[in-house]
Parts: structure tokens; sequence; C-alpha cells
């Protein structure tokens, strides 16, 4: 068994922690979207609106509950992702390999969900770079 050349293998390390790190900003992002969502109906409802939050702009019934389950998902996939890319311990190609795929899908999913939503551009792109650093790592993984 011979080993891959050494700057294939820091190419692949290094594609793999960006992935990883991608990851966890997008679950950032949504993680505070869906909070700040919810803070903003909540101060509303007592306070009155302080500034616009996505809560407050108006939708057909259930697209905002389907932006929530979105962002949700979101979090918990990119979250997921980022751990099993941050272990040391020898993984399979291919258990790796979906996983990496359906974080990618979900973020673009997300990432399009976000779209249109005033305060959700930030999320949006950080969900697209998110897919970007899943795509990089996955041709590393080729």
């Amino acid at each position: 068994m011979t080993e891959p050349p050494k700057d294939a293998l820091v190419r692949f390390l290094e594609e793999r922690f960006a992935c990883a790190q991608a990851c966890t900003e997008c679950a950032r992002g949504c993680a505070l979207l869906v909070s700040n969502t919810e803070l903003g109906a909540v101060t509303a409802a007592v306070h009155g609106p302080v500034r616009p939050t996505a809560a407050d702009i108006p939708r057909p019934p259930g697209v905002a509950q389907g932006l929530r389950r979105s962002l949700l998902l979101c979090v918990e996939v990119c979250d997921a992702t980022c751990r099993l890319l941050s272990e040391e311990t020898h993984q399979d190609e291919y258990g790796l390999r979906l996983q990496v795929e359906w974080c990618r899908a979900v973020a673009l999913e997300c990432a399009h969900a976000c779209d249109g939503v005033p305060d959700a551009a930030a999320c949006a792109e950080q969900c697209r770079a998110c897919a970007r650093a899943c795509t990089a790592f996955l041709a590393a993984l080729d």
C-alpha cells in the first residue's frame, strides 16, 4: 500500500478544515436568524416592532414556518457535518461523502429559502459558502 503524495494529503486536510469551518459559520448564521426571528416576534408582541425582522414580512400562511424549519434543519445538518469532519478517527469514506453531500444539499435549500427575506441575506450567503466548501471537499475526496 503506497502513501498518497504529501501535497494531496495537505490539500485534503485543508479542504476538510475549510468545509468544517464553513459548516460551523452556516450553522451559527442560521441559528442566529431563527433566534432573531423569534425574538423579533416576541419583542413586537410586547413593545411593538423595534426593527423589521423576518417575522414582520407578510407571507402566505406556512411560508414563515417553512423558513424556520429550513433554518433549523440546516443548523442540525451543518453541526453534525462539522463534528464528523472534526473527528480524527478513521472514517468510512462513503459515509463521509454522503454526509457532506447531504450538507451541501440542505445548505443550498436553506439559502434558497432565505432569498427574498431582507434580514436573511447574510445567512443565505453563509449557506452558499458552506455549499461551495462542501463541493470543494468532495472534489478533494476524488
